[in-house]
């Protein structure tokens, strides 16, 4: 588990964080805190939604109900966050907010930016973890699920229990080492400063997925 660290130049330093957003406001809440000055990722999938006379392609958010922030680990910069109209809490523990790896976030976005072909999965707690390498997601990182051409890799942000799973028919993977410290769902709490929460081996050899 990744526990937000004691820094002594928090202020020059950013880290990546979940937030908890109004039912269907997710959109509307990255735009607001952008207009401030905080740097937001929200992923989206498209889908085709059916009205009654018409079909229409629509963006939706990936992992519905959560916004990721990245800003210095200050009350000061939480607050501002916390303030911010549709926020609901940050994530994490009895501690306070729960830093997200870097690499969770970088990984999500390379599978979004390169355009390959993924949707939303179940959280994963336990598999095998491998690496892509080489291609378009060249160290991306995941759970591999299913054997070949129905393999996938299933990647996933810990702290808010979401994944996506991504089509690895054709590439390259190798075995990583394994995650410690899994979070459990009943580890996540609601957060908030100066309040109290509510809720009180890898193997050397590589191997190619073949369709």
């Amino acid at each position: 588990m990744h526990v937000e660290p004691e820094h002594e130049s928090a202020n020059e330093t950013v880290y990546w964080y979940a937030v908890c957003s109004r039912s269907r406001h997710e959109k509307i809440l990255a735009a607001t805190l952008t207009n401030t000055g905080v740097t937001t990722f929200l992923p989206l999938v498209s889908e085709t939604h059916s009205w009654s006379d018409r079909r229409k392609l629509v963006d939706v958010p990936l992992f519905p109900g959560y916004v990721f922030v990245q800003i210095p680990n200050t009350a000061e910069a939480k607050l501002h966050v916390l303030k911010t109209s549709g926020v609901a809490h940050f994530v994490g523990n009895r501690r306070g907010a729960v830093v997200i790896p870097d690499k969770e976030i970088s990984d999500v976005r390379a599978v979004l930016e390169k355009k390959v072909s993924y949707s939303s999965h179940p959280f994963l707690e336990v598999g095998q973890r491998v690496r892509i390498r080489g291609g378009s997601l060249d160290g991306v990182e995941g759970i591999l699920v299913g054997c070949d051409s129905a393999s996938k890799l299933v990647i996933s942000i810990e702290l808010i229990q979401r994944s996506l799973a991504v089509t690895v028919c054709n590439f390259d993977v190798e075995p990583v080492a394994s995650c410690v410290g899994k979070m459990v769902p009943d580890s996540r709490t609601e957060w908030q400063p100066g309040f109290s929460p509510k809720n009180a081996q890898s193997q050397p050899m590589s191997s190619r997925i073949a369709r």
